[in-house]
Order: structure tokens, then sequence, then C-alpha cells
């Protein structure tokens, strides 16, 4: 160990571990004065998420019976192999929320542990790593602890001031990524306003001219293009929060087939939409020229229309309710938009210049919210660089006596 650090089990640093039950609740949010009991999801994130809740219905109200409380340890019990053991820190009580029976409530022995420094510690790489050995189950989808298993878990334990300072500079840059979080918030939510101002008219731009909007069938703008035999480009994939990007840069495992005669060109300005999934939003403008699966319908603009601003109104939610309402089969898992159908669907556009300039702006907006997310990732990235370093005495901390 560093200097005067210890190695020490969990059990050593935990005096206490509550258990949460599982009720019925009802599937909402609780509204004022009703008690609650925390989803999973509410603490498996990088920090506690009170919203993540249902509501306790009356006939419930008596059997929940464990609390988020100030200067514990939320810990989840059981879940996929990637969230299991994954725990965050409550910095104050909430007295109308409680704990599943998927999660566990950690009260440590403060006079030799920081509660704040403990949670950090279990989100290390040699804690997760540890935790992944320590959990248990046949499913390879789903892991779970014993409390039993967890005490086994060890950890290398600074002086108490030490665990203080080091819980006090992690926390400084928490509060730099939820600053981001809410700037990026902010962002997406202007973003979603201007777009719903702008893609139907409200607001105009008097130097474009003020021709009226025109409605028009989506054949009558996009054609489809049913290229195939393309094999020597790359193939490409409908991502929903990346757009359309080379297939080859995804972690993903490449289920695509090995003949790929029926796969569809799609090249620059065109948009790919996933035919079983457009009622969902499922789509893409390509930047990129290369093939995608059959499951795919390509379409390019005519010259009346921007391909950027086509792109930017299929993102209202009244243009998916179309996408929706003008899918066909029994169920949902078997809708498909095919071309003929999306090609009936009517909606309203500007003139061209107005499309180019209401696609300018939206497109400004996107670059701001690339550049937070792109700071956020970098800050994400530096604090979990320092946290290893600090809690592995690699680089240690002065602590100034009092």
């Amino acid at each position: 160990m560093k200097g005067n650090w210890q190695r020490h089990s969990l059990s050593d640093l935990v005096r206490q571990i509550d258990v949460g039950v599982s009720v019925n609740c009802e599937d909402r949010r609780a509204r004022d004065g009703e008690l609650a009991v925390l989803k999973t999801s509410a603490a498996v994130g990088e920090w506690f998420d009170a919203s993540e809740h249902k509501a306790v219905p009356p006939a419930e109200r008596g059997r929940v019976a464990v609390q988020p409380k100030r200067d514990t340890i939320l810990i989840c019990r059981s879940n996929t192999p990637e969230l299991v053991g994954r725990c965050v820190y409550i910095d104050r009580d909430w007295p109308n929320l409680y704990l599943p029976d998927t999660l566990w409530r950690l009260t440590g022995d403060l006079s030799v542990c920081s509660m704040r420094w403990l949670a950090y510690a279990l989100q290390s790489r040699d804690a997760r790593r540890q935790i992944a050995y320590l959990a248990t189950g046949t499913s390879a989808n789903m892991k779970k602890l014993s409390q039993g298993r967890l005490a086994e878990l060890t950890l290398a334990l600074p002086p108490l001031p030490e665990q203080r300072k080091i819980a006090e500079i992690l926390s400084t840059w928490d509060e730099a990524l939820a600053l981001l979080d809410r700037r990026i918030e902010l962002a997406e939510r202007r973003k979603k306003g201007l777009a719903q101002r702008l893609l139907t008219g409200r607001v105009r731009f008097p130097d474009v001219g003020w021709e009226p909007w025109r409605t028009v069938h989506l054949g009558d703008v996009l054609k489809e293009r049913k290229q195939r035999g393309y094999y020597e480009l790359p193939l490409l994939s409908v991502t929903a929060d990346e757009g359309i990007v080379y297939r080859d840069e995804l972690d993903r495992r490449d289920t695509s087939n090995a003949d790929k005669s029926k796969y569809l060109r799609v090249r620059e300005g065109d948009i790919a939409y996933n035919t079983m999934r457009m009622w969902q939003g499922r789509f893409g403008v390509s930047d990129l020229e290369g093939i995608v699966s059959p499951a795919y319908t390509v379409c390019t603009p005519r010259p009346s229309v921007d391909v950027r601003f086509m792109g930017y109104l299929f993102e209202l939610p009244e243009i998916i309710h179309l996408f929706r309402r003008f899918s066909q089969g029994l169920v949902s898992d078997t809708w498909n938009l095919k071309y003929g159908d999306f090609a009936r669907i009517r909606v309203r556009i500007p003139s061209l210049p107005e499309q180019r300039r209401i696609a300018e702006v939206l497109q400004t907006c996107d670059e701001e919210l690339a550049l937070l997310r792109r700071k956020r990732e970098l800050t994400a990235k530096q604090k979990k660089g320092l946290m290893q370093r600090l809690l592995t005495g690699r680089v240690r901390v002065t602590v100034t006596a009092p």
C-alpha cells in the first residue's frame, strides 16, 4: 500500500446493510405528499436520481420500509453484469422515498470511513473488477450479489482526513459534470422549442420572403433509391444518437449477411430509414456513401427540397405520428412503412430559401450541443483518470491540519 494506506474488507467499513422491499406500485411518479418506491435506475448512474421512482398506492403504504438517508450509499444488488454493484452516495434524507428489493442501503462506520469516499471507491476500476467476480448467476444477462459475497470486497483505505479530501476533490468534478448536464438539457429544450416554431411556420424569416407554405406528398419531394450491387462500398448503420455512421466504427457484433447483393446504396444527402421502425422515428440524413441492409428504405431529395430541412422536419412529434399512422401491420412488432405508404404522407414545407435558413439555424443548435457533449465527455474522462490516481494512492493529497 502507498504510505500508511491499509487494505480492508468492506465488512470492516460498513456496519449495516438494509434491504428494500418489493411492493406493487403505480406506473407514474408520486404527487405531493405521496410515497414512492425507487426504480433501480435511480442508483446506477453517476449520481442519485430521485425522479426515477413509482408511486405507492394507499393499500401498499404499510409495506415500504427502507429510505434513502443522509450519508449512506445505495447499491444495486441485482442487475446486468455492467450495472450490478453500481452505487450512489446519498447526501440528504428523502422522507417520502423508499427502496425496492433490488437496492441495499449501506451505513458506514464513520469513525474509520467517509461514506462519500467509499461511494467513489466502489466505483473504481479495482472495485468493479472485484464485483464482476463476486456477483453470481446462471444467466449471462443477470447477475446478483449476496451480502456475504459483497463483504469480501477489499479496498485500499487511506487515513480518514485523506478520504475526505479525495471525496471533496472528486465532488468538485461531479458538480462540473452536473452543470454541463444542465447546460445540455437547456440547449436541447431551446432547440426543441425553436424547431417547433420554425418547422410549423410560426416564426418566419422576412429576408427570404413571405412565400406561402405549400402542402406536398413526401413522394413529390423524396424519391426512392433502389440501387443494389455496390459491394465495394462500406457498410453503414443508422443509429439513434449519431445518425448514419460506418458500421465498423460501432462497438457491436456485425450481424449483416455475407451476401450483400440486396443491400441498398446510400449516397451523401440521402435519407435512410428503418422500414420496420420509422413509426419510432428511426432514420438518418447521410453525410457518407455506403450500403445499408434491405431492412431500410433509401430516399434521395428532389431539387425542390433541402435534405437537412427534411431531416429536422421528420423529428417533429406530429410528423412521427404520421409515420405511425401510415405504417402497416397488425401489431407494433410487424408495423412497416414501405415507400409507397411513406410517399402518400402529406406535409407542409416553405420555399427552398426558407428551408435552407431553417436548417442553418437548427444546425447551429446541433453544433452547440455537440460541443457541450464533447466537453462533458472529456470532463468525465478526466474525472475517471483522476479517480484512478487518487483512489490508488498514486497521487497523494495534502491535508491541512484543522
